[in-house]
């Protein structure tokens, strides 16, 4: 492997030393490709205008982000602003020097990166969700199979030019090898595809999101118990960030691979509870929920709110206490953007049409 992470340094001291006027796009484009932004961003947009999309964004990004965790813990793949710092595969004179950024220190392992499968899973089902509700009938004319054809390659090089550039930002902060971003790019596209052909989903039962988050923190639990057993630090990476990440302010629990598997079973969590409530039936099932208007002031309200909510921050003293607080936070979000917000939108419409009679 020294061969594959040594020409991976390679690369990255050749974006940051002849792109690094592009600096400030490809830390934008790192944001961009966060998998925290599925919940604050792209989920609430999409679930108003579509539920079945929104709900298969939350199940896709959830279950890409735990493989990416059991991956992650099995490959033991290094990081290279720390393999730079530890590996003898360099004589003194050639040591190689690499730039760290303040999104630079993850504290996981770097095999396969998380940021490259959520954004291409995530981006994958709105490109296949947007082809698939414009996508012509048989009895179309050929005009109409001209014009889905256009909007097919324009969406496919959308979808590649976001997905290489979330790529080359990770390279470029020297957070990730190339080798890294690329299986996570595959990877995130795969599971997206899975998904595909799982539609039991779209109506699951409280029961069901219950159980498969036990399942997945059941798993995640063995799996964190057997590598102890066997003598195998799971949180080794945590320690190789703090003792090479040049600022220790870098260094942020929320990137630990426990954090973000209790993120995404709170949120998983959060719209079992959201969609099988009495606040969902009666607002997005409702005479309402069919309107533009309940839906658009839906999707202004949970930007807004989740942008706002975005300000409080979890505190990190005490690693179990702030595991359990982000597992709150998380499961609030969808069900504040799936029953909350719309039962409240929809008394606001109801209060405005009997004002209007």
């Amino acid at each position: 492997m020294d061969f594959v992470y040594s020409s991976g340094v390679l690369v990255i001291q050749h974006l940051q030393n002849n792109y690094r006027e592009y600096h400030d796009f490809l830390n934008f484009m790192s944001t961009v490709g966060d998998p925290r932004n599925i919940f604050s961003v792209y989920f609430p947009l999409w679930f108003h205008l579509s539920h079945n999309v929104g709900t298969k964004m939350i199940w896709v990004a959830v279950f890409g982000d735990w493989f990416n965790l059991i991956f992650k813990w099995i490959l033991f793949g290094q990081r290279p602003y720390w393999w730079v710092q530890e590996t003898h595969f360099y004589s003194n004179d050639s040591f190689p020097h690499l730039e760290q950024f303040y999104i630079t220190c993850e504290t996981g392992p770097g095999y396969p990166s998380g940021h490259a499968m959520g954004s291409s899973c995530v981006w994958y089902v709105m490109i296949t969700s947007v082809l698939s509700f414009t996508r012509p009938s048989s009895v179309t004319s050929v005009q109409s199979f001209h014009r889905f054809r256009l909007l097919r390659s324009c969406l496919w090089m959308t979808f590649w030019l976001i997905q290489i550039s979330v790529c080359i930002s990770r390279v470029f902060i020297a957070t990730h090898f190339p080798h890294q971003v690329i299986l996570g790019l595959l990877a995130g596209m795969l599971v997206a595809e899975m998904f595909d052909h799982i539609p039991s989903v779209y109506n699951a039962s409280l029961k069901v999101y219950i159980q498969t988050n036990v399942f997945l923190f059941s798993i995640a639990a063995c799996f964190y118990l057997l590598l102890k057993l066997t003598d195998i630090d799971p949180l080794w990476s945590v320690t190789k960030a703090k003792t090479w990440c040049v600022n220790p302010d870098w260094i942020h629990l929320d990137t630990t691979p426990f954090a973000g598997l209790v993120r995404n079973l709170g949120a998983l969590l959060g719209l079992g509870l959201a969609v099988n409530s009495e606040m969902f039936i009666q607002s997005c099932k409702g005479k309402n929920g069919c309107k533009t208007r309940f839906k658009l002031m839906c999707v202004t309200a949970s930007l807004t709110f989740l942008q706002l909510y975005d300000f409080i921050k979890m505190p990190t003293h005490t690693e179990v206490l702030f595991y359990i607080l982000s597992f709150c936070k998380s499961a609030s979000v969808p069900l504040s953007v799936v029953a909350v917000i719309p039962y409240c939108v929809n008394l606001l419409i109801g209060e405005e049409d009997r004002k209007l009679r």
